[in-house]
């Protein structure tokens, strides 16, 4: 049954290369994704989507829109229906920065994120397109638009509220935590693009530099700082963001001064005087989305990377991203 499931989301990606006139007979190589089916031939990228929400039609739309710069995704075609749109993309050169890291030296990590720094840099001075639409789910539960930012998070942490395997007590305290944070995200801008999702499996290295910057389905318009969220995620947790197959090399210490370099190279990002706050408040918005889709929750073996562990860690440490803003020296 797996081989045949296999030939079948192997024919779909086949499909999208012939649909896109483009050389659709010769090998393919499955890639790892949590969200799409990912096929690699020699020069393109074919992404199918599995979920009913045309996302990857909304990621073709904004390519148009994004920095002028050959590490940009340079889309081919897009079509599919509901439940199987994909998207065909020019293959850049290299494989995931997550996969090469734990054997670059420390001159090539600070090549990577200077690298890094210089095309987000790019992308935060990009103008969120007007036509682009909403994303049905974001990774935050902020929203802009809304009577105020934090509006979703307080919406799902009520809803919460009365989901029998959720400890009440933690949600309490974490409404109380989000209440005493919120002027914080009194300014949320959304003229210019974030990227959403900068963890390193969504980088290239080519061996010299980073080439590409991949999966913008996240992308939208929001607080620049809010990127330094996931990022910061995926330093403290880097296990939890990246291929299985390579977990086994992965160490949270090789990622240690990346928060600082970053800092070092986008200091605009660190400018707000509430900057810690709001870093808390995305995460916690973050975490508190994650749980609702965990849900039920299993209370007999709590996993450290769990969205329950993590908003306990918020709640008596100030988590990982107080650990982070420490060892950079700055507003703790």
């Amino acid at each position: 049954m797996m081989e045949s499931n296999s030939r079948f989301v192997e024919a779909r990606a086949r499909h999208a290369l012939r649909a896109a006139e483009l050389p659709f007979d010769g090998p393919l190589t499955r890639a790892s994704s949590t969200r799409n089916e990912v096929f690699l031939s020699t020069d393109y990228v074919v992404r199918t989507n599995r979920q009913p929400n045309q996302r990857l039609r909304r990621e073709a739309m904004l390519y148009d829109h994004l920095p002028n710069d050959p590490r940009f995704p340079t889309g081919v075609h897009w079509g599919g229906e509901v439940g199987a749109d994909y998207l065909v993309v020019e293959r850049k050169p290299g494989g995931p920065l997550a996969h090469a890291w734990p054997m670059m030296t420390p001159v090539q990590r600070r090549k990577a994120v200077r690298d890094l720094s210089e095309m987000l840099a790019l992308l935060h001075t990009t103008l969120t397109p007007p036509t682009l639409p909403r994303l049905d789910v974001a990774t935050h539960l902020i929203d802009p638009r809304s009577v105020t930012a934090l509006a979703p998070l307080f919406v799902e942490i009520d809803r919460l509220k009365v989901e029998p395997t959720v400890d009440q007590g933690l949600l309490s305290d974490v409404d109380i935590l989000v209440n005493e944070l919120a002027p914080a995200m009194n300014e949320f801008d959304q003229r210019t693009l974030i990227h959403g999702d900068l963890t390193f499996e969504n980088m290239l290295w080519d061996g010299n530099g980073l080439s590409g910057l991949l999966d913008f389905e996240w992308c939208r318009g929001g607080s620049n700082d809010m990127d330094l969220d996931v990022l910061f995620r995926c330093c403290a947790f880097p296990e939890a963001h990246i291929d299985p197959d390579y977990v086994s090399m992965t160490r949270a210490e090789d990622y240690a001064d990346v928060p600082l370099w970053f800092a070092e190279d986008r200091p605009d990002l660190f400018a707000h005087p509430a900057i810690l706050d709001r870093l808390k408040l995305y995460c916690i918005s973050f975490d508190i989305r994650d749980l609702a889709e965990s849900l039920p929750v299993d209370r007999r073996s709590p996993d450290p990377m769990h969205p329950i562990s993590r908003l306990h860690s918020m709640l008596q440490t100030g988590g990982h991203v107080t650990e982070t803003m420490r060892r950079i020296g700055l507003r703790v």
